[in-house]
């Protein structure tokens, strides 16, 4: 971990442009099950409330039920959460039992985003106006984001357009050089949101922020010709199977849409063959099953064949952080002790 150094003026400026985003206002409501140590809490949350004089409405920690009956009794406007917890919201069996008509708008942040559940989110619980805000903390955080009357298309497909006074490239990776509109590169960004480095660790800083001033963020992505982004993966995570570039999202995209899969998260392990080889972790939703058969004939039918994973995995819940990221490294090491059993 590095500690990222912010200033007034990057959160202050930040949550106020994701405010308006929302179009938040005093009548607002706001439900924040994530954590206020994290930009999410503090900067969407929190700040982003204090801009506006909307109204604050905690969760002490995250249980999927205590946030459909804290919306139901506060008649909360506003929901943030990470996909995770939208998710659990939405498979949990008294779900259809709370009134969750007064819920208008929010932000689903903090780790990649699946179409398919922003469209759940939208259509089952209401939330016309929902939000994606995408970013990192070490700018301030948030770099793109949709807005309330963005195409319907838009908000479930992309992370938005970048917000005021903030520039966004999209380079190829470990270069200055923009690559064409449409094409994969790694996303940079320049601006008031900027951290001012990492505390006591220049070096480190030094290698993420050029002499140009562009943060460079590691994460993959895509812009179209009115600058909206999506986010196509994180370079870190890109699995080398074969000499073949495999990209985790496009095979997760794939298993959400098989009607028995919750969630599906996809690790690079290594292999003594091809170097690389794909491993899925996958949450099945209530009452389904599924076989590693069915699972490897459906990819088949899906995507190239080096993409298909060799490794399928049950499983009932990821590793997290206290903010609710899936912690991928713990989930490689999971798939090697298994392999190894």
């Amino acid at each position: 971990p590095k500690g990222v150094m912010l200033s007034h003026t990057n959160i202050v400026c930040n949550a106020s442009q994701i405010a308006d985003c929302m179009k938040l206002t005093r009548e607002d409501r706001m439900c924040i099950p994530v954590p206020f140590f994290h930009c999410f809490g503090s900067v969407l949350g929190v700040l982003a409330c204090l801009a506006k004089g909307g109204t604050i409405i905690p969760i002490e920690s995250f249980h999927p039920e205590r946030v459909l009956q804290t919306v139901e009794k506060e008649k909360c406007t506003v929901l943030h959460g990470v996909p995770t917890m939208f998710i659990a919201e939405l498979d949990h069996p008294n779900f259809h039992k709370y009134n969750l008509s007064t819920l208008r708008t929010g932000i689903m942040a903090g780790s990649l985003c699946p179409s398919h559940v922003m469209k759940a989110v939208i259509e089952q619980m209401g939330l016309k106006e929902l939000t994606i805000a995408y970013g990192q903390t070490e700018s301030s955080p948030v770099i793109t984001q949709t807005r309330t009357d963005d195409s319907f298309e838009r908000r479930v497909q992309t992370v938005g357009r970048a917000l005021p006074h903030i520039e966004v490239k999209i380079t190829a990776p470990g270069t200055p050089y923009e690559v064409p509109r449409g094409e994969q590169g790694e996303l940079c960004t320049r601006g008031y949101h900027v951290m001012k480095g990492y505390y006591k660790n220049e070096e480190a800083t030094n290698e993420v922020i050029d002499e140009d001033g562009w943060l460079h963020t590691g994460d993959l992505a895509e812009m179209d010709e009115d600058g909206y982004v999506i986010i196509t993966g994180r370079l870190k995570d890109m699995i080398i199977r074969g000499g073949e570039n495999v990209y985790p999202k496009e095979i997760e995209d794939v298993l959400y849409t098989h009607p028995a899969i919750l969630d599906a998260q996809v690790v690079g392990i290594p292999d003594e063959t091809y170097g690389e080889e794909a491993a899925a972790f996958i949450r099945l939703k209530q009452g389904h099953a599924v076989t590693i058969e069915t699972l490897t004939s459906y990819c088949q039918s899906q995507m190239a064949r080096y993409k298909i994973p060799k490794y399928f995995f049950i499983t009932d819940e990821y590793p997290m952080t206290a903010s609710g990221k899936i912690q991928k490294f713990r989930l490689k090491k999971q798939a090697l002790d298994l392999i190894k059993e």
